[in-house]
């Protein structure tokens, strides 16, 4: 569990610190007030796993080490947004989808989402983010997922 836990918590929060000083200047730098991604922000890779209010596809995907580390992670984000909104650093959690990957064949179905269509709805997502999504938890489409 605690490989799980640094790949998934650890390693996004050193990566967040190390470039903290980066995505401050950059936000400084920027015009406006207003958070957003073409400014500067945190976007954390979650998991409808991590989700604790709606923990669907239990059947699935059984590994309470990964469940447990997206569920982390969610929290991390959370105070992320709160500690680095005056900053001007936009922070947000992002479910991908069930992605045709590796992992999303582990549990011997076939996921029904491309890596590409995955992608590019994130993609759309990211663009659209503003100062009202900073602190929440979305999946490809932008659709809100309960913590």
């Amino acid at each position: 569990m605690s490989q799980v836990y640094t790949t998934n918590t650890v390693g996004p929060l050193l990566l967040s610190q190390a470039f903290l000083p980066l995505l401050k200047k950059a936000a400084q730098g920027s015009p406006g007030s207003a958070l957003s991604c073409s400014k500067a922000a945190i976007i954390n890779m979650s998991s409808y796993g991590g989700s604790i209010a709606s923990p669907s596809g239990w059947d699935l995907m059984q590994v309470v080490s990964y469940r447990c580390s997206k569920a982390a992670l969610n929290m991390l984000t959370k105070c992320q947004s709160l500690g680095y909104r005056e900053h001007g650093v936009l922070c947000a959690a992002l479910h991908p989808g069930w992605v045709q990957t590796d992992m999303g064949r582990s549990a011997g179905h076939m996921p029904p989402m491309t890596v590409d269509a995955s992608a590019r709805g994130m993609l759309k997502v990211l663009s659209s983010l503003s100062e009202k999504d900073t602190g929440t938890f979305l999946d490809w489409e932008g659709n809100v997922v309960p913590w």
